[in-house]
């Protein structure tokens, strides 16, 4: 059933237990999970057209050696993010010193000057993040892209966990997999931590679109777990710059929320006037500091895929370490010379519009037309700001039940992870997608893919701690200090020679490997 050699060491023992079922067991417990998801409204919108989230049967395993990597890298990143978020829409010390050109952050469309000054409590602008990642051909993790602004999926991740340990039980139970369901409270005290100076009880909101959103399962089941309302923008009335929700009893106050609403819908004051998903007001509150939105006002400028090229220099900047994870090799269309070299080959590269979502507007070369590859050119050339260019990544692939047969599908993850302003959370596992039509690379499920259980194995020893390394060539940020090779103390001079400084070599980290 499985294609033999090509199975990674990680999958014998759930290879071995999925091979000793029947065809007709298997099949019975991949429908189960069809018709569960189905049964608990966990759908997505294609089209118009409600559809259940397809969930594979096989889950994706992942060593503890490769999760440490993968925890390690994307903490860091959400770190350098926070940082260069409180700077762009602060003092703009990184434009200064050169690190990112100006006009790339203030050309962005998420750039948002309403939310210039703005000082949220705690200092947190990255309540939640997903940073989606993918292997290569090497194996080894890369960054596709940031979610800082909305990030959404997280539900699936404990949905999957809860469908698959009951359809396939004797496979779950001979595994030492990380839990996943402790996610809704470790969220909900983030967002308590966030809140609003001189608030011991905070009272915390998620703040939905409404019923007719694509993601409405998860805002209805986030705001259930975690115990919190679950409010629509009418729900709430900004006052004297404070806000409140409307209850039986009265206005009662709001300390923060936790929004799923878009930036433009999100204030009519400020944004989109004819909005009605948002709260008159609700900006003026958050920037006199009565009230935390999470995520901040204006993150989106941080998934901007052109400002995703400059990340490696910001950690470097902002943090003084090299990055754990390394981008996905980029060339920015508004760089002249990158330009030239991207026209010459359209036909083999990846274009992506960089304020594409759901991998919308991606044009894979290789595949596109000679009419394709034309009109792309002309899109190009009237807007270079607006595009990158990539190599085709070969996504590693993992064994997925197709028409009764297993097959490999190419898959991407989404780790999730949740700042209280002390410590970046990152979730065990997070969401893996499956690109399901054979040889496809886009795994959104807006684009048709599915979704598979993911297992982070816990180490059967604990795992010694790991730092990244520290990066040796500037600028920094004023605020941090680079590290340096440490120097030994001199012992009481006795003679010329114990009166010389020994110098310590630097000596390199140890790094976990985060290929398989």
């Amino acid at each position: 059933m499985f294609d033999g050699s090509d199975v990674r060491r990680s999958y014998t023992t759930v290879r071995t237990q999925i091979e000793a079922l029947s065809p007709e067991d298997l099949r019975a417990r991949s429908d189960y999970l069809s018709s569960s998801y189905l049964d608990q409204g966990v759908t997505f919108d294609i089209g118009g057209e409600e559809r259940p989230f397809p969930l594979d049967i096989v889950p994706r395993l992942i060593d503890s050696t490769s999760w440490q990597a993968v925890e390690l890298g994307v903490a860091q990143r959400v770190k350098a993010l926070e940082a260069f978020l409180a700077d762009i829409y602060g003092e703009g010390q990184v434009f200064r010193d050169g690190v990112i050109p100006r006009r790339v952050v203030t050309s962005s469309p998420h750039f948002l000057r309403p939310a210039m000054g703005i000082r949220p409590p705690g200092g947190v602008r990255v309540h939640v993040a997903g940073i989606d990642l993918v292997r290569d051909e090497q194996g080894a993790f890369r960054v596709l892209e940031d979610n800082v602004r909305i990030p959404s999926g997280v539900s699936y991740v404990m949905t999957n966990r809860r469908a698959m340990s009951a359809a396939l039980p004797e496979v779950f139970t001979h595994h030492r997999i990380r839990p996943v369901a402790h996610y809704p409270n470790r969220l909900l005290a983030a967002l308590r931590a966030c809140a609003p100076t001189g608030v011991a009880d905070p009272t915390v909101v998620v703040l939905t679109p409404g019923v007719y959103n694509p993601a409405y399962f998860e805002h209805a089941l986030l705001a259930r777990l975690m115990g919190v309302r679950l409010v629509e923008g009418g729900d709430l009335v900004a006052q004297a710059g404070h806000v409140y929700v409307r209850t039986t009893h009265g206005l009662h106050p709001v300390h923060v929320i936790y929004r799923r609403v878009d930036d433009d819908f999100l204030d009519p004051v400020h944004f989109r006037r004819d909005s009605v998903l948002g709260v008159p007001g609700l900006l003026n509150a958050a920037r006199v500091g009565n009230v935390t939105i999470a995520n901040a006002v204006g993150n989106g400028v941080a998934d901007d895929k052109l400002v995703y090229t400059y990340v490696p220099d910001l950690i470097r900047y902002y943090l003084a370490q090299e990055p754990v994870l390394r981008n996905i090799d980029t060339w920015r269309m508004e760089d002249p010379t990158h330009r030239e070299e991207v026209l010459d080959r359209l036909h083999e590269l990846v274009l992506k519009p960089v304020d594409g979502a759901g991998g919308k507007g991606i044009v894979i070369g290789p595949r596109a037309t000679k009419e394709q590859i034309e009109e792309l050119r002309t899109r190009l050339l009237a807007d270079p700001r607006g595009w990158i260019a990539q190599p085709v990544v070969q996504l590693s692939t993992v064994p997925t039940f197709i028409g009764g047969t297993m097959a490999p599908r190419h898959v991407d993850l989404r780790p999730f992870a949740v700042h209280d302003g002390e410590r970046v959370s990152v979730l065990p596992g997070g969401l893996t997608r499956v690109a399901l039509p054979e040889g496809e690379l886009i795994v959104n499920s807006s684009q048709g893919g599915g979704s598979k259980d993911t297992w982070v194995l816990s180490a059967d020893n604990p795992m010694p701690e790991v730092e990244p390394e520290p990066a040796e060539d500037g600028p920094f940020h004023p605020a941090i200090k680079p590290a340096v090779p440490p120097q030994q103390e001199p012992a009481p001079p006795t003679s010329h020679a114990q009166q010389e400084q020994q110098q310590l070599s630097r000596s390199p980290q140890p790094q976990g490997d985060p290929s398989c």
